[in-house]
């Protein structure tokens, strides 16, 4: 029986990490405590959780600023807070940063994993009431061509210096698993969307681009196919496994919701449009085609059977719900999207966080 009590959350100040902390003390069936470390990178923002740790910091929400490359500071939390879960969402994630920087990125999510990890084998020493569980990517799968899907067997074949560090360290959770006996689950996701994204990913940077009337930049011919799943449905899914996945075993998540980027570009148009009394059409004439990026992987599909037979998971938002919540919410925060753009949120995280 797992404990998943004291649970340790890497990256959960960023996108896909808040909403996970968000969710989980909201639900009934967690009853335990969260620490949340981050680095605070510029995509780690702690405003994202004010609400959270109004409602339950100092009880069962902690926050450390701890980078996860500090295996000192990261062994320094497993004792203090007696951590017997965690769930590993730290990553330098952008592809386009990763093209130009490598460095940050094969540090953090190969050498920062190996931190985690470590520091679980030797607090835990054997237990097996507990857990790491290790958030990945579809794209360690590589490309698809027009038809098919990746399934958790697909051999592996990254493209890029993001997707090579995620299956680096994909391989080195699974060595430990084989190695050391440590109990691990892995999940690799398809594009998330929702609140809280760093405005540098497609939906959120599409969005700010049409409310401020400049350029949206598609990649060479706009027809690279993404499968987006919302960020809730993607948690619910990080929830069920680490309850009751099977040890050693990878789960894929994906939303079953292909889209070609320039179809999904025109219906933000569209959709924003309508919300503005703008004619359908308005923002369209801002779609400019861009050179395409190296190694841009044409499409990816997830297939998630495994998840929905075995954890009996389903997809609950509908892409168009979905979009449009998060337009909404976008547009409902355009000061949360000027300070993270501008980087005056970590002043006014810093003034605010030391207030409260």
């Amino acid at each position: 029986m797992r404990s998943l009590q004291n649970l340790l959350v890497t990256g959960g100040a960023g996108f896909i990490g808040s909403n996970f902390i968000r969710r989980l003390l909201k639900t009934e069936d967690f009853t335990g405590r969260i620490i949340n470390i981050d680095k605070l990178t510029y995509a780690g923002n702690l405003e994202n959780l004010f609400d959270v740790e109004g409602s339950y910091g100092g009880s069962r929400y902690f926050f450390e600023r701890v980078d996860i490359c500090d295996i000192e500071a990261v062994r320094s939390v497993f004792e203090r807070y007696q951590v017997d879960t965690a769930v590993h969402f730290a990553a330098e994630s952008h592809v386009d940063r990763s093209i130009f920087g490598p460095r940050e990125f094969l540090e953090t999510n190969i050498m920062g994993t190996f931190s985690v990890l470590e520091c679980a084998r030797e607090f835990w020493k054997g237990r097996e009431d507990v857990l790491f569980h290790h958030v990945s990517t579809d794209e360690v799968y590589g490309s698809l061509g027009d038809s098919g899907y990746f399934y958790e067997h697909t051999p592996y074949d990254p493209r890029s210096p993001y997707s090579a560090s995620k299956a680096s360290s994909d391989h080195l959770v699974i060595a430990y698993h084989h190695t050391y006996g440590l109990p691990v689950t892995i999940s690799n996701c398809s594009n998330n969307y929702g609140p809280y994204q760093f405005p540098e990913k497609l939906i959120p940077l599409m969005i700010d681009n049409i409310v401020g009337e400049r350029p949206l930049p598609v990649y060479g011919d706009g027809k690279n196919v993404r499968d987006w799943v919302y960020v809730d449905d993607h948690n619910e899914a990080v929830w069920l496994i680490m309850k009751g996945g099977r040890l050693g075993e990878t789960y894929n998540i994906g939303g079953e919701n292909e889209w070609e980027n320039i179809k999904l570009v025109n219906v933000m148009c569209e959709k924003i449009a309508g919300l503005q009394g703008r004619p359908l059409d308005y923002y369209k004439k801002l779609i400019t085609f861009v050179k395409d990026r190296p190694g841009h992987d044409r499409r990816y599909a997830i297939n998630c059977d495994k998840l929905k037979n075995e954890l009996k998971w389903t997809r609950r938002m509908d892409f168009d719900r979905g979009l449009d919540a998060t337009v909404n919410w976008y547009l409902a925060n355009r000061e949360w999207v000027e300070r993270v753009k501008s980087g005056e949120y970590r002043k006014w995280i810093a003034k605010n966080y030391e207030e409260r």
